[in-house]
Formats: structure tokens, sequence, C-alpha cells
């Protein structure tokens, strides 16, 4: 055991995404300083990570930019700004951003991919948003940008629900197929049958399974090694679990727990010692017991960080009491 264990892990084919600045800019607005972006750009490279997403492709009409940060619009302006000159041959590290359903003006707001620093685009949607999301793909293929599909909050929807996107994902040219636990209400068995029901609808296509996840229930390391056990070839992470609300997969277990010697661990400790831990003077994320809680019963976390943004934020029971009384 003690001789095959340690590479039980190493899968070359496997992609890590960190996505710290686009989920952890859901904790203070995206109001991330320009080092601060540079020095998780700079990180990914030294470590080895396979994509960056550096924030979203989000409309400056619903998401003013008095109010929100650079990036949750990533005008090629400001990607230029901080990360010009990019290049993913040279560097092996990938930029992508996140597309909302609904949310994003994206004929307007994406360029053609040879005229940008960004080399995927992610669509996010909700299940009834799926005609959207095709075309959204379609769109962004035609650019020439990878693209990942992200079907959002599968725990709040019925089967046939997830069947009817999984058959209209399938077909589109999109590279990979995300379970995204949204609420971060999922326990291994879920994402066992999430992953195989995922897994049977992509057959043939070609189109990589991804995972992230989310720690409400401390659970968003274990469901990512188990989605990676099952097959998974597109993991997500943030540097300390950086992310909404309890945050997500911790970049640093990840890579620890992943054998493939092209990661290295030492440039994300240094990150998080000099860049990352300090915005804990400002912002708060991770597995809050309000936040345990929305997890538990399946509802979005807005109702727990608006609490813990309150006069009363550690009267849990309070917390707790007020879900029960409005579910």
């Amino acid at each position: 055991m003690s001789e095959t264990a340690p590479w039980i892990t190493y899968r070359p084919e496997l992609k890590v995404l960190d996505c710290t600045i686009r989920d952890g800019g859901l904790v203070n607005n995206h109001l991330f300083t320009d080092e601060v972006v540079r020095a998780v750009y700079d990180t990914c490279i030294e470590a080895g990570i396979d994509y960056m997403e550096v924030g979203y492709k989000n409309s400056p009409r619903l998401f003013p930019k008095e109010e929100f940060g650079p990036w949750r619009h990533c005008d090629e302006a400001d990607l230029n700004r901080v990360l010009g000159g990019h290049d993913a041959e040279k560097t092996g590290l990938k930029l992508c951003a996140m597309a909302d359903a609904g949310k994003s003006d994206y004929r307007d707001q994406v360029i053609p991919r040879d005229q940008s620093v960004l080399d995927m685009i992610r669509v996010a949607f909700y299940a009834h948003q799926v005609s959207d999301a095709v075309e959204m793909i379609h769109y962004f293929d035609e650019l020439g940008y990878e693209t990942c599909a992200n079907l959002m909050a599968v725990t709040n929807i019925k089967e046939f629900e997830i069947d009817t996107v999984l058959d209209a994902i399938a077909p589109t040219p999109t590279d990979a197929m995300v379970i995204v636990d949204s609420f971060g209400h999922l326990y291994r068995e879920q994402v066992d049958r999430l992953y195989k029901k995922y897994a049977s609808a992509m057959e043939g296509t070609g189109k990589d399974i991804g995972i992230h996840a989310h720690n409400n229930q401390q659970l968003a390391f274990a469901n990512t090694i188990e989605a990676i056990i099952l097959g998974s070839n597109r993991a997500d992470a943030t540097m300390a679990g950086m992310g909404r609300g309890a945050g997500n997969c911790p970049m640093e277990l990840l890579l620890g727990f992943l054998r493939n010697p092209k990661f290295k661990l030492r440039p994300i400790i240094r990150l998080l010692q000099d860049h990352i831990l300090p915005l804990r003077d400002t912002v708060e994320w991770g597995p809050l017991v309000p936040l345990n809680i929305t997890g538990q019963m399946n509802l979005h976390p807005r109702t727990a960080i608006q609490f813990r943004g309150g006069d009363d934020p550690d009267n849990f029971v309070k917390f707790y009491d007020q879900i029960i009384r409005d579910v």
C-alpha cells in the first residue's frame, strides 16, 4: 500500500482551474487590487495550474462600475493592464472568464479569442436558461474560445430537468460539463450519482466532466476528491478556499492530494501568506455555522451572508430559528 498509494491520483490529463478572483470576488465585489490579481496569476504559473478564471464577463448595466470592481466585467482594457502580454503557450496557463446567462451582454463584451488574452469562456446557467446557454456556447466557440458548461444549483432541480439540460449540452461544442454544488449541499453518494449521470450523457462526445464544490458542510475538498477518483478531469479550487459564503475547495489541499509532479505547492503557500490571508482583515469567508445550516437545508447562502453582515452575527440560534420558521 505504502509503495503505490502516493501515485494513485496521478493523471496527467486532469486539469486544475483556479477561480479565486472570480468566485472569491463575490466576497468583495471584485474589488481586488491589481497587485493581488497579478500575484495570483504569477502563482498559478509557478505552481503549474492549468487555468485561471480572472472574473466575470457580466453586464455593467446590471453591475455598475461605481459599485463593482473591474473583475466583474473583465473589460479588455483591464485585462491588458494587469495581464497584458499573456501567452498560454509560453506560460502553460490558460485564462478564462465566466459569462452568466441573463447577466452578460456577451455579444458586446466578448471579442474574438485572437484579440483577447482570454482562452476560455465558462457559461454559467440555471436549468431554465439552458437554451440561452446553448446559444452562448456556440457563439463563444465561433469566436475561437474553449468553453465550459456550468449548470448551477443542481441540488435544487428535478431529475428530468437535469436530464433535459444534459441532453441539450451534449451536442454542443463545449469542452466540459461541470457539476456545480452551488449550495454546498452534496454528499459523496450524490456526487457519485451525478458524476455517473453526467458522464453517461456526455459519453462519446469527448467532453470532460468537471467539479466545482462549495464548502458549506466542509465537504468541498472531499467531494472534489470523490469526483476525481470517479474520473473527473476538471477540478476547480481557490486559494485558501476563498469564495462566496463558505467558500470553495482549497487549492492548497487539492494540489497536496494530486500527485502530478508538475504541480508545486510552495508558491501557493507563499501567496496565502503574503496576499490572501491579509484579505481576512476586511472580508469574511469560510464554513461558519449559519452557512453550515444553509448547506444542510439546501438553501442559497445569501440568507446566511446577510445575517453575518447584520447587528447580531454570532447569534446562531436566532439564525437557525429564523430559517426553520421561513422554510
